[in-house]
C-alpha cells in the first residue's frame, strides 16, 4: 500500500475496499471487521478513530473525530404536525453569536425519528429551511464548529491503542480523517444554494469555506497526534456536478492545497475522495500535490486518459463500480471490470483496486461477486 501511494511498482497491486458496509454489518465489532477483510486476502486499511459497525450520531456522514459544539450552545427540537402534508421537524441552535434554525420535512424514509442531526446527507433533499442562509449566520455557525477538546483527543488515543498492535502485527496501513469542505455546505446550506452562491454571493461562500477549512485543519492537527500513513478528505460534493472547473480553482483549490501542505508537514499522505464527474479537475488535483485520488469509478472516469495523466504523479484507488458491478452484476461482469482496471491502471504502479464507493448490501450473490473480484485480482496482480 505504501509503495502504491508513492506511485512506485509494488510487489503486487494492492486491493483494499474503500468501504464494505455489507461485511461490516455482519461483524461484532471493528476488530472482527478488520480480521474478516484479512481473511479475504485484502490489503486491509485500519481507519482511526475506530468507527463502530453501527453508528448513530449527529454527524453520521462525517467519519472521524467527534463533532462537538461550544458548551454555551443550547439546542431544542420539536415536531409540527401538518394536516394532509408531511410533518415538519424543527431544530434551533442558540449560540452566543445568534440563533440558527433548520426545518426538515419528515418524509416516510426519514431515518432519524423525531430528531434532526447536524451533519447528514438526508438533510440535503428534505430541508425546507437550511441552517445557514446568510453571512450573518456565520458567527453563530462558528460556535458549532469547534476544535476537538482535550478529552476527545485523549479518548481518540485511548480507543485507538488496541488497534495499533493489530496494525504492527499485520503491517497494515493506518488512515485517518475524514476531512470535509464543500460537502458540509451541502448539509447546512443545500447543494442548489451552494451553486448559486458561486455566482450571487462569492464573498459569503469564500468566508463560509474559510470557516470550515479553519475548523477542518484543527481536526487534522488533532488526528495527527497519532501516527497516520494517510489522511482522507471526503469531497463527493466538490465535483463538476456542482462546481465549474473555474469556480473549483477559485474557491476549492487554495484551501485543498493548504490542507495537503499541512498533512505533508506531518509526514502523512493526503487522499482526496471524489468519485464522480471529476475528470476536468485531475490536473488541478495533481497540482495541489494530492497523493491519491480515491473513488475512481470506471462509469465516471475515463480510465485510459486518467492513467496517462496520473502516471508517476497521482495514485489511483478504485477501478470497479460497487453498485452496478458488485451488487447488481454477474460474476462475468466482475471479472471483466477487474481485468480492464488492472490492465489499464496497474502496470504503471500507483494503483489500488477497490469497488467504488461501497458494497452496502449483503447476500449470497454479492458475497460470490466479492470472491470473484478477489480471485480475478489475484490472477492479475
Amino acid at each position: 500500500m505504501q509503495a502504491a501511494l508513492d506511485c512506485q511498482t509494488p510487489d503486487h497491486t494492492p486491493c483494499a475496499f474503500m468501504m464494505y458496509k455489507g461485511l461490516k454489518n455482519r461483524c461484532a465489532d471493528s476488530r472482527a471487521f478488520i480480521l474478516a477483510q484479512l481473511d479475504l486476502g485484502l490489503d486491509t486499511v485500519v481507519e482511526l478513530p475506530i468507527r463502530a459497525p453501527v453508528v448513530v450520531n449527529d454527524h453520521y456522514n462525517l467519519h472521524g473525530l467527534p463533532v462537538s459544539y461550544d458548551p454555551r450552545v443550547r439546542t431544542r427540537e420539536w415536531l409540527e404536525p401538518k394536516t394532509g402534508e408531511e410533518d415538519v421537524l424543527i431544530k434551533e441552535y442558540t449560540t452566543p453569536g445568534g440563533c440558527l434554525r433548520v426545518e426538515v420535512q419528515k418524509t416516510s424514509d426519514w431515518p432519524w425519528g423525531d430528531h434532526v442531526p447536524f451533519l447528514d446527507d438526508h438533510l440535503v433533499a428534505r430541508s425546507r429551511k437550511y441552517l445557514v442562509e446568510r453571512p450573518e449566520d456565520l458567527e453563530a455557525l462558528s460556535y458549532l464548529l469547534t476544535p476537538p477538546t482535550p478529552a476527545e483527543v485523549e479518548a481518540y488515543h485511548r480507543d485507538s491503542a488496541p488497534y495499533q498492535q493489530l496494525v504492527e502485527q499485520n503491517r497494515l496501513l493506518v488512515a485517518g480523517g475524514w476531512g470535509v469542505g464543500a460537502d458540509l455546505i451541502g448539509w447546512i446550506c443545500g447543494l442548489k444554494n451552494m451553486i448559486f452562491m458561486t455566482y450571487r454571493q462569492p464573498d459569503f461562500l469564500r468566508d463560509l469555506l474559510d470557516l470550515i477549512s479553519t475548523w477542518n485543519r484543527a481536526r487534522m492537527e488533532a488526528a495527527f497526534t497519532i501516527p497516520l500513513d494517510l489522511y482522507i478528505k471526503r469531497a463527493w460534493y466538490e465535483n463538476c456536478d456542482f462546481w465549474t472547473p473555474a469556480a473549483w480553482q477559485e474557491f476549492i483549490l487554495p484551501l485543498l492545497t493548504e490542507e495537503v501542505r499541512l498533512a505533508h508537514q506531518a509526514g502523512v499522505k493526503f487522499g482526496y475522495l471524489i468519485s464522480s464527474n471529476a475528470m476536468p479537475l485531475v490536473e488541478s488535483i495533481i497540482a495541489a500535490d494530492v497523493d491519491v485520488l480515491i473513488g475512481v469509478d470506471p462509469r465516471q472516469y475515463d480510465l485510459e486518459k486518467l492513467a496517462g495523466q496520473a502516471r508517476g504523479r497521482l495514485c489511483l484507488w478504485g477501478g470497479v463500480n460497487g453498485h452496478l458491478t458488485i451488487e447488481r452484476g454477474s460474476p462475468e461482469d466482475v471479472e471483466s471490470e477487474v481485468a480492464s482496471a488492472m490492465q489499464m491502471l496497474a502496470p504503471q504502479g500507483g494503483f489500488i483496486l477497490s469497488p467504488v464507493d461501497n458494497v452496502r448490501e449483503d447476500s449470497a450473490g454479492i458475497e460470490a461477486n466479492v470472491k470473484r473480484l478477489v480471485q480475478s485480482w489475484e490472477h492479475w496482480r
